[in-house]
């Protein structure tokens, strides 16, 4: 019997939420004349992208390059970012000989250097204007994904996770394959959707496995040891924790979030000690602010389990002080939670409620459904004077002798390889 060859249909994503009109989220977020120079170029990519190679011959007004230049030079950018800009104003100037991958490239510079400055608005809008000029290529409709979930534009997200995972089926992509399906299971669990994360993170590893690809396999393993550990089954959290760790050897830029989810999975369990040791070792690697304050947050809730008080004041205020100058920071609320779950232990109520509260709202704010759920129940027990230490030990059972033994070891594993790679450096 012959086989046909089955076509596979490329689904459509979302450009655009709710958004008044295309490209709004640049002007409102860089308010200077760089701005509008970044909203008029957006917006000359999509239709430049978006217009068959054969019609683009006078697409633009035929002085669009000189007036680009013109705002160019009274922006005053980055040098490369005025690079990257130069790029694409030459596209405005010559759209017929302007090629893709030239201008996808330079969009990707664009975003790269907005995501920097925390400008995500901006940064989707251009990742998603080298998706448009690359219809075909799963990386870049993945890069569009993975930047919308970081902004909880969850159904933004969703629409091009799924379209890289088509793309890279037809392809033969199997490394942006795998990815796409791990966007989507990280995607679903921070909805709090687990069934359907273990899902997708399932068909990630079994993708990393078939094609060979070790780096991803070890991130699958690392996403099921978290999924595994939030749903209950700690056995098999140690175990997928310590395949991930195997499988990632020590070079793997993925390691410290690997340290990082282990320490937080212990603390949880009410093994304070190991996870603040892990916890102080993966400070010194974190170069991003937000991946800096979440780690020192678990500190704060670490050493106040510990018993460590003169610890957990010294880091609350670091944190605190922080927070408050930095708004708009992607993990706001879980750095927030982190310190109401801290205070509370310690019967700090005040400070627990402040954090709590603050927890809420940013949580609510960004549509992180379990993380509010979670601040919501911490803020009612604090209001009651019902601290989580009380809770814990009600709660969470006394590890045994041999788990504990075995905990104790992996940190210390954990933390030399952390400070091997440091030395290494």
């Amino acid at each position: 019997m012959r086989r046909t060859a089955r076509r596979w249909r490329t689904p459509p994503a979302i450009l655009h939420g709710g958004e008044a009109f295309e490209g709004v989220a640049v002007l409102e977020e860089v308010r200077t004349p760089l701005g509008l120079l970044l909203f008029q170029i957006v917006r000359d990519v999509y239709l430049w992208g978006s217009t068959p190679p054969e019609d683009r011959e006078g697409l633009f007004e035929p002085h669009a390059e000189d007036v680009l230049i013109s705002i160019l030079r009274d922006s005053d950018p980055e040098v490369q970012l005025e690079s990257a800009l130069m790029t694409l104003i030459r596209m405005a100037g010559g759209p017929e000989t302007a090629r893709e991958e030239q201008v996808a490239l330079a969009c990707q510079h664009v975003a790269h250097w907005a995501d920097g400055h925390g400008h995500m608005g901006t940064a989707i809008a251009f990742a998603q204007g080298a998706a448009v000029v690359l219809p075909a290529d799963a990386a870049t409709s993945f890069a569009v994904g993975r930047l919308a979930r970081r902004r909880a534009e969850y159904a933004r997200a969703e629409t091009w996770y799924r379209r890289a995972v088509a793309l890279a089926r037809q392809s033969g992509d199997w490394s942006s394959y795998a990815m796409a399906f791990a966007g989507l299971g990280n995607l679903y669990m921070q909805r709090g959707n687990f069934p359907a994360a273990r899902r997708f993170h399932l068909r990630s590893l079994r993708a990393a496995r078939r094609h060979s690809m070790r780096a991803l396999h070890g991130s699958a393993l690392h996403d099921l040891f978290v999924i595994a550990a939030q749903t209950g089954n700690p056995d098999d959290a140690e175990r997928l924790a310590r395949e991930a760790f195997e499988m990632y050897g020590p070079d793997h830029p993925r390691l410290v979030y690997l340290a990082l989810d282990v320490a937080y999975f212990w603390m949880e369990r009410g093994r304070f000690a190991p996870a603040l040791t892990v916890f102080q070792a993966l400070v010194h690697h974190m170069q991003r602010l937000e991946d800096r304050l979440g780690v020192l947050a678990n500190t704060v809730r670490a050493a106040a389990g510990a018993g460590e008080r003169r610890l957990f004041d010294q880091t609350w205020d670091e944190v605190w002080d922080r927070m408050q100058r930095t708004p708009g920071l992607a993990n706001a609320a879980t750095v927030m939670l982190e310190l109401a779950h801290g205070a509370a232990m310690l019967g700090e109520y005040e400070r627990a409620e402040r954090a709590a509260e603050r927890a809420v709202q940013v949580a609510r704010e960004r549509a992180e459904n379990k993380t509010l759920l979670t601040a919501e129940s911490v803020l009612d027990q604090v209001r009651r004077n019902r601290g989580v230490r009380q809770r814990a030990a009600e709660t969470v059972p006394e590890a045994e002798p041999e788990t504990a033994a075995r905990a104790e070891t992996f940190a210390l594993d954990l933390v030399r390889t952390l400070n091997a790679s440091l030395v290494g450096r």
